[in-house]
């Protein structure tokens, strides 16, 4: 059988799939459940300093759905209102049950040298595992110049890793936010103050829309709302692309997360780069036991491919992403229509014509799609939008 073991800077994982900083992990008793049931570790709800004032708004979730799925999440919740002895005390709770399970400590304070020195260093007094920096909270926090206010800027960032490294007896990860014109700035920076490892990402900073009965926002507090986190699966490609291009800089360990809904989105994260994989949203829906069809789905699918383990598995995609300027402009694909499915709808015969090529015509009573071939520019778009699956792209 392919193996969910993995090894990251020493730390034993019986499986790759960590519960995120959030909610989920905001209470002893549910990391206690989460890991009965099978999750291979679990990075805590962050915890700051005792005095870091945090009053919460309600209600402070919305929702985007599609058939009645839920696609997209956001959120306005702020970190841990736990004490640090409440998880000091946790975490040894935890790890004397659980000692093969990975306990991740996120952490948050002000901008000040003392503070995050007096959290580490009671952090240090117990068995965690490593240390998650959240420098990439993208909303109530950067209005106390914290959270995201910390990881858009190379200058701070530096400076607080330097701090915590050089008080931090466990491995380092610094969580990234993706609200950044290039994530591989900020990487560049931590790696250069000797972070040990990167997560990615944080919620991207989004408005989930309005109620058009009351022109409210969806995620309206007393008449007014904020900008907040957006997570679930229609952040994935943002979360893709920068763990893809963090790895494309760096051999650091990453966690990657954003819109991890099943296993196979956990292959795809893994490809690209990822060492582990942090889910959040997709547990808030449906709960712990989606673990159960994780590590099943994940492990069948190596098998299938012939892999042993996930080490084997990763980097697999990201060794295929390039520049524009390199790719083979040579390279050219055609429509082909599949008779036997066609339905002589003419959906592709008018998207084409209306969206620059007009490559593709209808003939014998409006029956047949034709292809114009010295008009084609193998754009694909047909492919895409034909309701009945109906047309390959064929070189």
């Amino acid at each position: 059988m392919a193996s969910l073991k993995t090894s990251i800077l020493g730390i034993e994982f019986e499986n790759p799939f960590l519960l995120a900083s959030a909610p989920p992990t905001a209470l002893i008793e549910s990391i206690d459940k989460a890991f009965e049931m099978g999750w291979g570790g679990a990075v805590l709800k962050t915890i700051t300093p005792d005095d870091l004032e945090m009053i919460e708004a309600s209600p402070r979730y919305t929702v985007m759905k599609e058939k009645g799925k839920v696609i997209g999440f956001q959120n306005i919740e702020l970190l841990s209102h736990k004490t640090i002895q409440y998880w000091c005390d946790g975490i040894r709770y935890l790890k004397e049950k659980h000692p093969t399970k990975v306990i991740i400590a996120s952490i948050m304070s002000p901008v000040d040298r003392k503070c995050w020195h007096n959290l580490v260093h009671k952090l240090n007094e117990t068995p965690i595992d490593a240390y998650e920096l959240n420098f990439s909270c993208p909303h109530g926090m950067p209005e106390k110049g914290i959270g995201m206010a910390i990881g858009t800027t190379t200058e701070i960032s530096t400076l607080i890793t330097g701090w915590v490294k050089d008080v931090a007896t466990k491995p380092v990860f610094v969580k990234l936010t993706p609200n950044v014109t290039d994530i591989t700035r900020i990487s560049k920076a931590v790696e250069r103050a000797n972070a040990d490892g990167f997560s990615a990402i944080n919620t991207v900073q989004g408005f989930m829309g309005i109620n058009l009965d009351t022109l409210e926002p969806n995620l309206c507090v007393d008449g007014y709302t904020t900008y907040g986190g957006c997570s679930g699966e229609i952040v994935r490609p943002i979360g893709l692309r920068c763990v893809a291009q963090i790895r494309q800089h760096s051999n650091l360990p990453i966690l990657g997360m954003g819109g991890i809904t099943n296993w196979q989105d956990a292959v795809q994260y893994l490809a690209v780069g990822s060492d582990a994989v942090q889910i959040c949203t997709e547990v808030m829906i449906n709960g712990y036991g989606i673990i159960n069809g994780l590590k099943s789905g994940l492990q069948n699918y190596l098998e299938g491919k012939g892999f042993n383990n996930i080490s084997e598995l990763k980097d697999i995609a990201v060794k295929k992403i390039t520049s524009h300027e390199k790719l083979n402009k040579k390279y050219h694909l055609y429509p082909s229509v599949d008779r036997d499915k066609c339905v002589s709808c003419g959906k592709c015969v008018k998207i084409c014509s209306e969206s620059e090529h007009q490559a593709l015509g209808l003939y014998d009573n409006n029956r047949v799609v034709s292809l114009d071939i010295e008009k084609c520019v193998g754009c694909s778009l047909c492919s895409h939008v034909c309701p009945k699956e109906a047309i390959k792209m064929c070189s």
